[in-house]
């Protein structure tokens, strides 16, 4: 009688998961990736410097959307004071604090702090400044000179 030759099986391996195709970006699309849309040029607004503030505007019906950049160690004393010639800010903010953190004072000596993110509303007749080491950006909805008004604030901070 003929022996059987014993027949070694071999092991079953669990088959390899089938690897993902891993598209690479472009440099440009890589570099649009990595780039901060809260500080990238707003499409359809008009860009200009005031007091070292980025400003970028653009109409929506009759009232302005307004990007804002205040950099760090901004006051409005300081860099908007010589530039619009008033004694305090008259010009009332409404908007949206998207970035940073910014003090305000009254003539009365009210304080106000807004940190982001948060709805803001500041009253004609304030000085300002950037707080800490990040710039300030906020999103502005105004009406030119006729803001506190439309908007139904008072035309100077009291209590």
């Amino acid at each position: 009688m003929a022996k059987k030759k014993a027949v070694k099986k071999k092991a079953r391996t669990p088959a390899k998961p089938a690897r993902k195709a891993v598209k690479k970006k472009s440099a440009p699309a890589a570099r649009r990736a990595s780039v901060d849309a809260l500080l990238a040029p707003v499409k359809g607004a008009t860009r200009r410097d005031f007091g070292h503030v980025q400003l970028e505007v653009g109409r929506a019906g009759s009232a302005r959307v307004k990007r804002m950049i205040y950099p760090v160690g901004f006051h409005w004393a300081v860099d908007m004071k010589p530039v619009v010639g008033t004694e305090l800010c008259m010009h009332a903010h409404v908007g949206f604090l998207a970035r940073g953190e910014i003090h305000i004072e009254y003539a009365d000596g009210c304080v106000v702090e807004h940190k982001a993110p948060q709805i803001v509303a500041i009253e004609p007749g304030h000085d300002g400044w950037v707080v800490g080491k990040e710039p300030v950006v906020m999103i502005e909805f105004d009406f030119e000179r006729d803001t506190a008004r439309r908007l139904g604030m008072p035309d100077a901070h009291r209590h």
